[in-house]
């Protein structure tokens, strides 16, 4: 995965991903059928474990549900440390090169990203209900729209060469969330 988050999955070869493996190319192919079946493969893995950690993650100890949206939020902030590839979603960077290309990749990053996402709904949901809020938006609306702000966020990380411009994405995220449930701090 370390490979492919730098160079990208359409510049990474089959020899790259034995070598960091420590692999032999006939071990490789004794695995996966294709390159494809491991981008597959790698987008699932991934999923299992960043879903550990976000599982597991302080934000959830926050008794009101905005301030556990909120500190999702932070949380994913938090996570901006090394260089570029280190801290930028593997399903977003394979879904950006593959969508078209690679059906199969983009259902695993679709999966990923979703699945993600919805992580996010019944607080979300929460937060509305203990404001009292009937929005012409939904939970589920706002939780993707939140991994659409972070996903920019990364697209903006590596287009400036800097985490500066995901914190700040992420840092209008929050204020923008703020705004919406009524909750802004001057």
């Amino acid at each position: 995965m370390s490979v492919i988050r730098t160079k990208g999955y359409s510049a990474t070869t089959v020899e790259e991903l034995c070598a960091a493996a420590g692999v032999t190319k006939g071990a490789f192919f004794h695995h996966f059928k294709s390159k494809d079946a491991l981008g597959v493969a790698a987008v699932e893995h991934w999923s299992e474990m960043t879903g550990t950690v976000f599982a597991n993650a302080p934000y959830h100890d926050h008794a009101d549900p905005l301030d556990r949206v909120l500190g999702y939020a932070a949380f994913r902030k938090s996570l901006l440390t090394g260089g570029v590839p280190d801290f930028t979603c593997f399903a977003g960077t394979m879904v950006q090169e593959a969508y078209e290309s690679v059906p199969a990749i983009r259902e695993a990053c679709d999966r990923s990203i979703s699945e993600h996402a919805r992580t996010l709904e019944a607080d979300i949901e929460a937060a509305m209900h203990a404001r009292g809020m009937s929005p012409d938006w939904t939970a589920k609306s706002l939780a993707l729209h939140t991994q659409a702000v972070l996903q920019g966020a990364f697209i903006l990380a590596k287009a400036k060469g800097s985490a500066d411009a995901a914190a700040d994405s992420i840092d209008h995220l929050i204020r923008y969330l703020e705004l919406l449930f009524g909750a802004a701090k001057n």
